[in-house]
């Protein structure tokens, strides 16, 4: 299992098209966002693309960590992930509880740790 992208996102919808094959329309994608007042709850929207090759790599792990640039873990997720059929597209949501005092950098650790697949997604947040 691997991973293709990772986004902050708005939105995200399914469309099928000819063929048959899907659309997904991804919507506000951003990297960094105002958040007013302070301090807050933040809950951004992070889609995770992944693909499995085969039917042996079609169940796995991803683990997302929420880091501040301060190096302090602001959140953690941990969600079990199954691919059906192996060599399709899967998204996987992930809606953390991020408690913000101030304006910072974070960024979204994502792995697979059965295959050491990894990206790194920065938001910064702005008064």
């Amino acid at each position: 299992m691997e991973i293709v992208a990772a986004l902050f996102i708005e939105d995200l919808e399914f469309r099928q098209v000819e063929g048959p094959s899907t659309r997904i329309d991804i919507k506000g994608a951003y990297f960094s966002t105002v958040v007013d007042p302070f301090p807050t709850t933040f809950t951004p929207h992070l889609v995770v693309l992944l693909r499995a090759e085969d039917d042996d790599s079609r169940n796995g792990t991803l683990e997302v960590t929420f880091v501040r640039d301060d190096g302090e873990e602001m959140g953690r997720s941990r969600q079990p992930v199954f691919i059906n059929p192996p060599g399709k597209f899967f998204r996987q949501l992930v809606r953390p509880e991020l408690e913000l005092t101030g304006p910072c950098s974070i960024e979204a650790r994502c792995v697979v740790p059965e295959t050491e697949s990894h990206v790194t997604v920065p938001l910064t947040i702005l008064p």
